[in-house]
């Protein structure tokens, strides 16, 4: 399914997957067992609007100790959990935490250089690190969900390395620009089109039924293209 939200170039589709965005992390929050039980939508709304006005809101962008761990909570209650990195990232120092963030944020727009430096934080890869960078910059960055990546095409099987997440951001800005240039409004960046994926790939698992008027919109979309290209011409048979 993700791989026919990509190829999509219609705004309309993608706006109304967007519009899904709260609903489907609701939905996921509901369904969610153990340590993640009904946590994610409390997260995942500090993480999209509280974290990057506090981010904005300061002389130099960087994040504090508590912010990054809280951050590594979102990202794993959202994704796969795993104990031993939210542990991890509690032991870098407060003092480390906000040097490394505030000097990646000031090597923007350097994509690879700024998730290079977060990367030297503990427990922090490529993915942590474009979360971080998300919260200060979504007009440059993409978080690499797992979701996200599996709904492009070619980026399968995923390798949470710094060149993988190139690719990905890379096909990511390249559908922002693609929707911008068939869009009156011009506000896709790579974060919403990455909030997209997720949504219509998580959609797709766990409610397929919120995706229902979207996919016969976007099959209708698709017959007419069909039925509007040329018709191969039948060869006579030879006798």
């Amino acid at each position: 399914m993700g791989g026919e939200l990509y190829n999509c170039k219609d705004p309309a589709v993608w706006r109304s997957v967007f519009t899904l965005y709260s609903d489907v992390v609701e939905e996921k929050t509901t369904t969610s067992k153990g340590r993640k039980a009904g946590k994610l939508a409390a997260l995942d709304k500090w993480y999209q609007e509280e974290l990057p006005r506090a981010v904005s809101g300061r002389t130099e962008k960087y994040l504090t100790h508590a912010e990054l761990v809280q951050l590594m909570e979102w990202k794993l209650t959202r994704g796969k959990f795993r104990p031993t990195l939210q542990q991890m990232v509690r032991s870098n120092s407060s003092d480390a935490v906000e040097a490394c963030t505030r000097r990646a944020f000031k090597l923007l727009p350097d994509i690879s250089a700024a998730i290079a430096e977060i990367s030297k934080l503990k427990a922090v890869g490529p993915a942590t690190a474009s979360a971080v960078l998300v919260a200060g910059a979504p007009q440059l960055i993409a978080f690499m969900a797992d979701e996200a990546v599996e709904s492009i095409p070619g980026l399968v099987p995923i390798k949470y390395t710094l060149k993988h997440y190139i690719l990905y951001l890379d096909k990511v800005r390249e559908c922002a620009k693609r929707l911008n240039k068939n869009d009156l409004v011009k506000d896709w960046t790579p974060h919403r089109i990455e909030q997209c994926l997720w949504t219509w790939a998580v959609a797709g698992q766990i409610k397929p039924l919120l995706l229902k008027g979207i996919v016969l919109h976007q099959s209708k979309t698709v017959d007419k293209e069909k039925s509007a290209a040329p018709r191969p011409v039948k060869r006579q048979k030879t006798k």
